[in-house]
């Protein structure tokens, strides 16, 4: 009988593993949610987008010549 309750406790222990890694990572989430619209990351993302879109593009551009 004790095997038994022993495992049962280790099925709680993952449940509340996983909910902690998934307040963890809504929590980094909202971090960076804030940091790309009050942060000044909106630019910063702005930018990077530019350059990946100018990119393929770019090398769009040169296979179809």
């Amino acid at each position: 009988m004790k095997k038994y309750f022993r495992i049962n406790l280790e099925k709680g222990q993952a449940t509340t593993e996983y909910a902690l890694v998934l307040l963890g990572a809504a929590v980094i989430a909202l971090l960076v949610i804030a940091w790309a619209t009050d942060g000044g990351g909106a630019g910063r993302i702005g930018e990077l987008f530019d350059t990946v879109l100018s990119g393929i593009f770019d090398r769009t551009d040169s296979i179809g010549q």
